[in-house]
């Protein structure tokens, strides 16, 4: 295997692999196995970090992040618990009496 093992920036860095591009493009078919069974192969081009092959589920777990809101005020807008009823007003504390 010409690919080699380097620790990287992603979430197996273990089971991470580099390909420089003409490899990866002769042996594409094992870079699709390899990034399904072992995660993350590194694709580089003239030395640099181009692209990472990774499986599609993790693609989308890491594309989902993205989709947080970006602000409380609209996570609380496009809440499915928006229109439930539920009484978010709040009520007024006068306090309360204490003896000394």
């Amino acid at each position: 295997m010409q690919a080699t093992k380097k620790a990287r920036r992603a979430p197996s860095p273990a089971a991470a692999e580099t390909w420089q591009l003409q490899t990866a493009k002769a042996r594409f078919s094992e870079v699709f196995r390899l990034a399904r069974s072992k995660g993350p192969q590194w694709i580089t081009r003239q030395g640099k970090e181009a692209v990472v092959v990774l499986p599609a589920e993790e693609f989308e777990r890491l594309k989902g992040r993205r989709k947080q809101p970006g602000d409380l005020a609209r996570f609380f807008a496009e809440s499915p618990l928006a229109g439930s009823g539920i009484d978010l007003e709040r009520k007024p504390d006068y306090g309360r009496t204490v003896d000394l």
